[in-house]
């Protein structure tokens, strides 16, 4: 009987070090992406790439209302200029998610059109506190390259104009793939 045990405890030893060891060389390969880009929303412009598609009846549908639904196609740019080389595009929408109006949620992807990262995408979801200096959404996935992609972009707003609901966002985008 004692036998048995000792067997079995270093059949579990072995298979538990063998697991580790396993994990950790997974954890190995994975490689770290970081890239700074510029989203260019705008709402106003001649060609605009946000609208307002959904929002509480008889309310303004704005970027500021509690409720209302944005979907966008922005520009996703290498410098803060709105004639930058293009990096890719921001699809998907954002969600204004607080009664007062500060925070949105944000659920969209990045398609890459660049020569490097052409045909991946990331996929983005988070909380913008908008009206903070530096926020932090979460990388959930992504494709192509960045397959199983994790990770993190902080957010800056480089420029803001809530009448016109126009802004130029610099992410600092953090990803882990393989």
């Amino acid at each position: 009987m004692e036998t048995k045990i000792v067997k079995l405890s270093l059949m579990f030893l072995v298979a538990l070090a063998t697991s580790t060891e396993a994990s950790k060389c997974q954890f190995q390969r994975l490689k770290e992406t970081n890239m700074v880009l510029y989203m260019q929303d705008w709402e106003t412009a001649t060609s605009p790439t946000v609208f307002p598609i959904a929002g509480i009846p008889n309310k303004r549908w704005q970027i500021t209302s509690f409720g209302t639904v944005m979907a966008i196609d922005d520009k996703l740019t290498v410098g803060v200029e709105r004639n930058s080389s293009q990096f890719g595009r921001a699809h998907g929408i954002y969600v204004n998610s607080a009664l007062d109006g500060t925070d949105l949620h944000l659920l969209m992807s990045f398609v890459f059109t660049n020569k490097q990262y052409n045909g991946s995408t990331l996929e983005i979801q988070g909380s913008d506190r908008f009206f903070q200096k530096y926020r932090e959404v979460s990388v959930v996935s992504g494709t192509g390259i960045f397959r199983l992609a994790r990770g993190f972009a902080t957010l800056k707003t480089v420029y803001l104009d809530i009448p016109k609901s126009n802004a130029i966002i610099r992410w600092n985008v953090t990803v882990f793939h393989y």
